[in-house]
């Protein structure tokens, strides 16, 4: 699989692999599946966020890595941090908010590094942008995480670009990527300026949900062109979906969320499958609901 250089230094699969939907009802040896089969077609890049399973999966999927630490070679760990959620294992959070202090971006990255078995973060992103962010503040803590060594790159994710470039006034450390949605049913970005933004200063975007959260295929999803090229071409709904975000130059990552070996095997052919420029606009009007003005 191709590989997608976001800085001089690393690179991420051109498909990312996110643990989100793990939980602790799937039996190790399933999870050890999934890491496996992703590295198989060449996904070596695994999304995280310190809350996913109620602040746990960082946990599970960490004690893949302690059981194999040879593992942690072959891989590259992007994780997030900012939000707090109303958790029974955060009591003294008293209302869902996000926290950007030096203190508890410090915690959530030495948390993030027990749970997950390993001494770096490759990609550490703010999950969220807050009302209340410090960029001065900020930026002084993510350039000492990176000094330190705990992390070896810093990114975004949800940010717009007044945002983005807030924060990124204020550090002499480049911001690496923006994690944002886009898919076909939700199209925005592709001219609200996010992805023009990011294009710009060639800074490869993460791309959430990039099957809607598996909406693209309910028979109300207003994506028959979808449906009639995948019929014809013989290739699932989500394949072609993909192939759609793969097809734009900007250098996008999705961020699958299956936890579903063949759904895996399977996207990882998206990026062998062609678009010409007709087909990729017929599938444009489809996440546009009408022709092109």
């Amino acid at each position: 699989m191709k590989q997608i250089a976001i800085s001089p230094d690393l690179s991420l699969s051109n498909i990312s692999y996110g643990v989100w939907r793990w939980s602790e009802e799937q039996t190790a040896r399933a999870q050890q599946e999934l890491v496996e089969c992703c590295l198989e077609v060449g996904i070596d890049t695994f999304d995280h966020a310190d809350l996913y399973n109620d602040y746990r999966n960082e946990a599970l999927f960490g004690a893949l890595l302690k059981n194999d630490p040879r593992l942690r070679s072959s891989i590259k760990i992007v994780t997030k941090c900012g939000i707090q959620l109303l958790s029974r294992s955060r009591p003294e959070t008293r209302v869902k908010h996000y926290d950007y202090s030096p203190a508890h971006l410090r915690y959530s990255v030495d948390r993030s590094l027990k749970c997950l078995h390993t001494d770096y973060i490759d990609v550490l992103l703010l999950h969220r942008p807050s009302p209340l962010l410090n960029p001065d503040e900020l930026a002084a803590t993510l350039t000492d995480l990176v000094s330190s060594g705990k992390v070896r790159h810093v990114g975004v994710s949800n940010f717009t670009p007044a945002q983005f470039s807030l924060l990124q006034s204020r550090l002499h450390i480049p911001l690496r990527t923006n994690q944002i949605e886009l898919n076909l049913l939700h199209p925005q970005p592709l001219t609200d300026g996010q992805v023009d933004f990011l294009y710009e200063r060639s800074i490869p975007p993460m791309i959430w949900s990039p099957l809607a959260g598996g909406r693209i295929f309910r028979a109300d999803a207003p994506l028959q062109g979808l449906r009639r090229m995948a019929e014809e071409r013989g290739l699932g709904l989500d394949v072609l979906a993909l192939a759609w975000l793969l097809a734009h130059p900007a250098s996008f990552i999705p961020v699958l969320g299956t936890n579903q070996p063949e759904r895996i095997r399977a996207a990882a052919t998206a990026a062998r499958v062609h678009l010409d420029l007709q087909d990729w606009f017929i599938l444009y009007r489809d996440a546009l609901g009408c022709d092109v003005p």
